[in-house]
């Protein structure tokens, strides 16, 4: 069996599938590991470091792509790569197979077995796979660190002989697993920070973090689904949620969004009226741009100014932290590569939850309801 890892296509992308610790323990196995010339670089590690792990090196994509039974990914390889893809090969990364399905049907006609990280059931004995949680822990820690860059404040209460200075404000928009490392962030930096989430089981977390929970009557509408996400909501649930953060908002220095849903456009929770009413010098880092953003005025990928505020809509903020990123999406991959590998022959047990919930396709065929529904909207 031969497990392949490429340097990522994607623009901008500087993580890797796999590091050297993985790969010596896949090579232990007897797995052939074959690893494409500078495909670590971008995250600190060194053609060697792989070789030194038991991996062979490649300088020919297309013969590398063609030859791997295993395929651990960052991202969805580009559909030249995935015409040539081995009949049978096993794909798994992030895949995005309900924003996007269609990208997939190359992989798809070619046979392949995708299993997508962001479908990895969010249970107990999967926790150690949550690829999707610890790529949310890295952008939610960076998105303080970039706002504090931004800010034309410090954040750190500071009392000098030249008087006191205030703590910078910091509203924190989704207490999910982003939002919990940003209020963790901005308050190690020194801040004063306030959260909201239409889950109220968010607030005891938010509190635990020294946070004040900002909480809005739902009447008792269903917040979240059985896999512990936000659900998507009604446009008068919304609205009363809007009130609350546009007030926060206007008092606010920093404001951070994370709120999402997944295979849906991120809900719309900052309006235009909103940014308005916030102060001069202010600015909001909308963590939801790739799925459309949670300001109106959120354009993805790009910092604007409006009005003062400054509205910042990164794409792929884990990409700015690749050594660490890497290294846990590494563990993550490499802990659900052993549910499939045994004694380096694949073994795909479907009725084991977390491949099942996974898998977006096998054998040609669509293996996930919601995949096959968002495939069915696309024709």
């Amino acid at each position: 069996m031969r497990l392949v890892i490429l340097k990522e296509a994607a623009p901008g992308e500087t993580r890797v599938a796999l590091l050297p610790d993985a790969v010596k323990k896949l090579a232990g196995q007897g797995i052939e590991v074959v690893v494409e010339e500078g495909a670590g670089l971008s995250a600190g590690i060194s053609d060697e470091a792989y070789g030194a792990a038991g991996a062979a090196l490649g300088a020919d994509r297309l013969n590398l792509l063609e030859s791997a039974d295993l395929l651990p990914v960052v991202n969805a390889p580009p559909t030249a790569d995935q015409k040539r893809l081995k009949p049978g090969a096993v794909v798994t990364g992030f895949l995005k197979p309900l924003d996007d399905p269609a990208a997939l049907q190359p992989a798809i006609d070619r046979g392949a077995t995708l299993f997508a990280t962001e479908l990895v059931p969010r249970i107990s004995r999967a926790q150690a796979m949550d690829a999707l949680s610890s790529m949310a822990t890295v952008a939610g820690y960076k998105a303080v660190i970039v706002a504090a860059e931004r800010l034309a404040k410090l954040f750190p209460l500071l009392m000098t002989a030249a008087g006191t200075i205030p703590p910078a404000k910091v509203f924190v928009i989704g207490a999910g697993v982003a939002g919990l490392q940003a209020i963790a962030t901005a308050r190690r930096l020194g801040a004063v920070v306030e959260a909201y989430d239409v889950r109220a089981a968010a607030g005891e977390q938010v509190r635990s973090l020294g946070a004040k929970f900002l909480d809005v009557d739902l009447g008792g509408i269903a917040t979240e689904d059985k896999g512990g996400y936000a659900r998507e909501l009604t446009e008068e649930a919304l609205n009363r949620g809007r009130d609350l953060i546009a007030k926060a908002c206007a008092y606010s220095d920093v404001v951070i969004t994370t709120a999402q849903v997944p295979g849906r456009r991120a809900p719309l929770l900052i309006r235009r009226d909103a940014v308005k009413g916030m102060r001069l010098g202010s600015l909001i880092v909308d963590l939801a741009a790739p799925a459309g953003g949670n300001c109106e005025l959120t354009r993805p990928g790009e910092n604007i100014d409006h009005n003062g505020v400054t509205i910042l809509a990164p794409l792929n903020l884990a990409a700015t932290v690749p050594v660490h990123a890497s290294q846990l999406y590494s563990r993550n991959v490499g802990n659900f590569l052993q549910l499939i590998v045994k004694e380096a022959r694949l073994v795909l047990d479907f009725d084991d939850e977390i491949l099942s919930g996974a898998c977006v396709a096998h054998a040609g065929k669509i293996m996930n309801a919601r995949v096959a529904a968002a495939l069915e909207t696309t024709k």
